[in-house]
């Protein structure tokens, strides 16, 4: 990613914003961009879903910045090294182009998050917010799992669920926050478009 991970987050490196504010869509990393491979540490298998890159761009054609928030208990766990992370989401940004994800915040706490940054907390998503001037009245959550529902709800955007990844193990009930459920990231994006006229 062109840069050391430091002790809070992985950032690639940002496009310059204007002053103005702008929605965002907030992605969840493994289970919603890419096929769940538990406490992944290996670029090899990174293996995107179907559709992804084009939603994404489709997303980022409508105005829409693109930050993937993440939370990577591995490290506190012992089971990948922060260097893992960094080669993985590099392997990871490589396969969905340049410049298309604006940047990546990443929790390495375990599950007590001792930072207070792990999601469901919106941490992540207002240092983002302040860091790249986005407005999150108009900005979306998308991932697979109830934490990522509720990172975004907290942070004041909408949510989407998506039943890849840990998503199919979500009940109604849990689900029953979310604006939307989607198939995959590719019907979330089909999603936020039409609600936002820009389909």
């Amino acid at each position: 990613m062109g840069a050391a991970l430091d002790a809070r987050r992985a950032v690639s490196f940002p496009e310059k914003h204007a002053a103005m504010t702008k929605p965002a869509v907030f992605l969840d990393r493994d289970g919603t961009l890419m096929h769940e491979v538990d406490y992944c540490r290996d670029p090899a298998d990174v293996r995107l879903f179907d559709g992804t890159r084009d939603a994404l761009l489709r997303l980022k054609d409508a105005g829409y910045v693109l930050v993937i928030i993440t939370n990577q208990s591995g490290i506190a766990r012992g089971l990948l090294t922060e260097r893992d992370f960094e080669n993985v989401q590099t392997r990871l940004l490589a396969l969905l182009g340049d410049d298309l994800i604006a940047a990546t915040y990443m929790c390495p706490d375990g599950p007590a998050g001792e930072s207070g940054r792990r999601k469901p907390s919106p941490a992540m998503v207002r240092e983002a917010a302040r860091e790249l001037s986005l407005d999150l009245d108009h900005s979306w959550f998308v991932g697979d799992k109830v934490a990522d529902l509720q990172c975004g709800l907290n942070a004041g955007t909408r949510a989407v669920l998506v039943r890849t990844g840990h998503g199919h193990l979500v009940s109604a009930a849990d689900a029953a926050g979310a604006h939307f459920v989607a198939k995959d990231i590719a019907s979330a994006a089909d999603f936020i478009l039409s609600d936002s006229g820009a389909s």
